[in-house]
């Protein structure tokens, strides 16, 4: 039996990292078992307010922001913390390493009706620097030293890199470790799955109309294929799919808020997406370039997210030239 302890130290990695990704892991967990006792854990419903987004929180996307973030605090190595149910970045232990930016529910709209959700991470060096100043986390995707998520689903999945490769470990409901169930995971380069939520259509550029109508046509249409709408409302689990079974995942610019350029964040789920898939073999772009080599400006930045099997995404990108 593998855990992620023992594939970590098979690649090498230092034991300040491991300590702070089980220290991400044993936060996932607590938010797993919450999860799944449900409304007898009293944690369903809105908690009335809003996140720096303007986003109305859930209940348990308090919690779960409140369970990192004081699980992170007392971990040594971890430097700062940046979540995106916060304002701005949390200062940690000045002779931190690391800095830990995670989306701590990702897809919680769907918990009330209990559906997956999950949480992403994303570890990035501290380089020495002030942990307080947002300056300091703003760095390129290329800086990772680790991504994931935790699936919270019928069970409970981590996938996580180092920038070895993917793996996928189960969550074993008896011993509470994570139990290697998947190495080396690849992304099928070519398949017939499409993700983008349809009904923000008619705001979307010119160049993913035509693409999406080009995908509709099917097998009569310049594609030559038929392809099936997948749509959970959550990137971490339209991401898992694409991750097992291949796929294109789409979060475009749309014109509804053009000085918001698309929905998702480049820190919290951008940047770690993009280094899973691209370490299981995929592509990841915000139609104009890999999303790993940009270089942030703002801890809540907003991407445009193209990401999935590489033949998938490149044929997306060629209606942009």
């Amino acid at each position: 039996m593998q855990t992620p302890k023992h594939i970590l130290a098979q690649n090498n990695v230092s034991p300040s990292l491991t300590s702070t990704i089980n220290t991400v892991l044993n936060a996932s967990k607590e938010i797993a078992l919450l999860l799944q006792k449900g409304a007898m854990s009293g944690v369903l419903g809105s908690a009335e307010q809003e996140n720096v987004q303007g986003e109305t929180q859930k209940k348990l996307d308090v919690i779960s922001n409140d369970l990192l973030k004081d699980m992170l605090s007392e971990c040594p190595h971890v430097a700062g913390i940046a979540s995106e149910e916060e304002d701005l970045p949390v200062p940690a232990n000045a002779d931190g390493e690391f800095l830990v930016i995670f989306d701590p529910l990702d897809g919680s709209s769907n918990i009330d009706i209990n559906v997956t959700v999950g949480t992403i991470f994303s570890i990035l060096p501290s380089n020495g620097n002030d942990a307080s100043q947002e300056a300091t986390y703003l760095q390129s995707g290329r800086n990772q030293v680790c991504a994931g998520y935790v699936l919270y689903g019928p069970s409970t999945l981590l996938v996580m890199t180092t920038g070895q490769g993917v793996d996928v470990f189960t969550l074993d409901p008896i011993s509470k470790e994570f139990v290697l169930t998947e190495a080396q995971s690849k992304i099928t380069p070519s398949t017939k799955e499409f993700a983008i939520n349809m009904s923000n259509q008619r705001f979307w550029a010119e160049p993913i109309q035509n693409y999406v109508a080009d995908m509709l046509q099917g097998e009569e249409g310049p594609l030559e294929k038929r392809y099936n709408m997948r749509w959970v409302a959550a990137m971490v689990a339209d991401v898992h799919r694409i991750i097992n079974r291949g796929g294109i995942f789409m979060y475009p610019w749309d014109k509804r808020e053009p000085n918001k350029p698309g929905k998702l964040r480049l820190m919290y789920e951008g940047n770690p997406m993009a280094m899973l898939v691209e370490q299981a073999g995929g592509i990841a772009s915000n139609s104009e370039m890999n999303i790993l080599d940009i270089q942030p400006e703002l801890i809540h930045q907003r991407v445009p997210v193209i990401l999935g099997s590489k033949h998938e995404v490149e044929v997306a990108l060629s209606y942009y030239n």
